[in-house]
C-alpha cells in the first residue's frame, strides 16, 4: 500500500487485534508462570530461574533468524507471511496448553517437560509476533501514523493482558486457555483482512540479518531499549511475590492490582500520542521513564497492608507502561524508514528488537530469582532481611536501570539532536 495512505480506524483495528492474544499469553508466561511453578509444584527459585533462563535465551537467539525468514516471505507474498503466522499460532496454542497442564508432576521429569513446552511456546510466540510487528512497520506513514499503528496494536495488547490478569488469577488456567484459543483465532482472521504492505522482492532477499547492527542509530536505540526493558522485566517477574509477601494482600484482591496497572496503561495511550505531537517521540518516552522511577521509589517505602497506596502505584506505573509500549516501536519504524530500509529489512530489525526483549526477560528470571534465593528470600517469607531483599530487587534495582536507560536516551538521542 502507499506510504501516503492514512489508515482508517477499521483498518487499524483489523491489524491491531492480534496484539490482544499475543499479550494475553505473555502475562501468564512471564508473570504468572514463575509464581505458579514455585508455589504449585514446589520448584526451587534457583532451579526455576535456570530453566527460564535457558528457555528464554534460546528464544532470544532464534528471533533474528525468524526475522530474516519473515523478510524472505514478505518478498514472496504477504500470504506467505500469514501462512507462517497460522503455523506459529498452532504451535503457540499447543505449547501454552502443555505448559500449564503438564503431563507429569515428577520433579525431575516436570522440569524437562516444562523446558520443552517453553521452547515450543516461545518459538510460536516469536514467529507470530515478529511477523505481526514487521507487517505494521511496512505499512509506513509519517510519525503520527506510525504511532497510531503501534498504539492500536499495543492498545489491544493491554486489553489482552487485562483479560489475562482477571481470568488467569480469578478463574484459573482452564477458562483462561479456552478464551486464549478464541481470541488467537479471531486475531489471526482479522490480521488476514488488514491492509497489505508493498513487496520489495529483490531488496528483501539481499538484505542481511546483520545489517541493522551496522546502523549506529539502531545500536543507540537498542541500547536504550535493552536497559529500559530489563528494568521493566524484573518487577514483572517479581510482582506477585511482592504483593503476596511484602504487602500480604489477600488472594481475592491480587487480580485487581494487575487489572488497574494494565487498564491505566491502556487509558494512557491517547495521552502519550498527544505528547508525541507536542514534544516528539523521544522526549515523551523520557517522561515515561521519569514517571516510572518516581513510582518505584514510592513502592519501596510501602509495607504490609498498604493496599490503597499500591493501587495508586499500579495506576501510575501503568501510565508509564503506556509510554514503553506505544513509543519505542514507533521510533524503530521511523528509524527503518530513515535508513532507507523500509520494505526490505523490517523482519531483521524486529528480529533483533525481539531478541533484546527476550534477553531482558531471560536475565530478569535467570538473575533475579537465584539472587533472591541467595539473599535468603523464598516464597512465603516474612523475615525482615528476606523482605528487604525482595524490595531491593522489585523496586530499587529497576529504578537504577531505568535511570541508566533515561541517561542513555538523553545523551545519545536527545542531546546530540538525533531525536524525533
Amino acid at each position: 500500500m502507499s506510504s501516503q495512505h492514512r489508515l482508517s480506524a477499521v483498518e487499524c483495528l483489523r491489524y491491531g487485534l492480534l496484539g490482544l492474544p499475543l499479550a494475553f499469553v505473555a502475562l501468564p508466561l512471564y508473570i504468572i508462570l514463575p509464581n505458579h511453578y514455585a508455589r504449585e509444584f514446589g520448584v526451587p527459585l534457583a532451579t526455576l530461574g535456570a530453566v527460564l533462563l535457558a528457555a528464554r535465551l534460546f528464544d532470544a537467539v532464534i528471533d533474528p533468524w525468524i526475522g530474516r525468514l519473515n523478510d524472505r516471505l514478505f518478498a514472496r507474498s504477504p500470504g506467505a507471511v500469514l501462512a507462517l503466522g497460522a503455523v506459529a499460532a498452532v504451535l503457540l496454542a499447543v505449547g501454552f496448553t502443555l505448559l500449564f497442564f503438564p503431563l507429569t508432576r515428577d520433579p525431575t521429569a516436570l522440569l524437562a517437560f516444562a523446558g520443552s513446552a517453553l521452547v515450543l511456546t516461545y518459538a510460536g510466540y516469536s514467529a507470530l509476533s515478529v511477523a505481526h510487528q514487521s507487517w505494521g512497520a511496512r505499512l509506513g506513514g509519517d510519525e503520527s501514523q506510525r504511532s497510531r499503528i503501534v498504539a492500536w496494536r499495543e492498545g489491544f495488547g493491554l486489553i489482552g493482558v487485562l483479560l489475562a490478569s482477571l481470568l488467569s488469577v480469578s478463574l484459573g488456567p482452564k477458562i483462561a486457555t479456552a478464551v486464549f484459543f478464541i481470541v488467537l483465532a479471531s486475531g489471526w482472521i482479522a490480521w488476514s483482512r488488514s491492509p497489505r504492505p508493498q513487496r520489495f522482492q529483490a531488496e528483501a532477499i539481499a538484505f542481511s540479518i546483520w545489517r541493522p547492527l551496522a546502523r549506529p542509530a539502531f545500536r543507540r536505540l537498542l541500547a536504550v531499549f535493552l536497559l529500559n526493558g530489563i528494568a521493566s522485566a524484573i518487577p514483572a517477574t517479581l510482582v506477585l511475590f511482592y504483593v503476596q509477601d511484602r504487602l500480604q494482600a489477600p488472594l481475592a484482591i491480587q487480580p485487581a492490582f494487575l487489572a488497574s496497572y494494565f487498564l491505566c496503561a491502556a487509558l494512557s495511550m491517547p495521552l502519550w500520542l498527544l505528547a508525541v505531537r507536542r514534544i516528539g517521540l523521544t522526549r515523551s518516552w523520557l517522561c515515561g521513564m521519569a514517571l516510572a522511577i518516581a513510582v518505584f521509589i514510592w513502592a519501596a517505602a510501602l509495607g504490609a497492608g498498604e493496599l490503597a497506596s499500591f493501587f495508586a502505584v499500579c495506576a501510575l506505573s501503568g501510565v508509564a507502561l503506556g509510554a514503553d509500549l506505544a513509543l519505542p516501536g514507533a521510533l524503530l519504524a521511523g528509524l527503518i524508514a530513515d535508513a532507507g530500509d523500509r520494505g526490505r529489512g523490517e523482519g531483521a530489525y524486529f528480529g533483533w528488537w525481539n531478541f533484546a526483549t527476550k534477553l531482558n526477560l531471560a536475565l530478569a528470571a535467570g538473575l533475579a530469582l537465584p539472587l533472591l534465593e541467595l539473599a535468603g528470600y523464598s516464597p512465603g517469607a516474612r523475615s525482615g532481611p528476606a523482605l528487604d531483599a525482595l524490595v531491593a530487587a522489585y523496586c530499587v534495582l529497576p529504578c537504577v536501570l531505568k535511570l541508566a536507560a533515561a541517561a542513555t536516551l538523553y545523551f545519545t538521542l536527545i542531546r546530540p539532536g538525533n531525536s524525533r
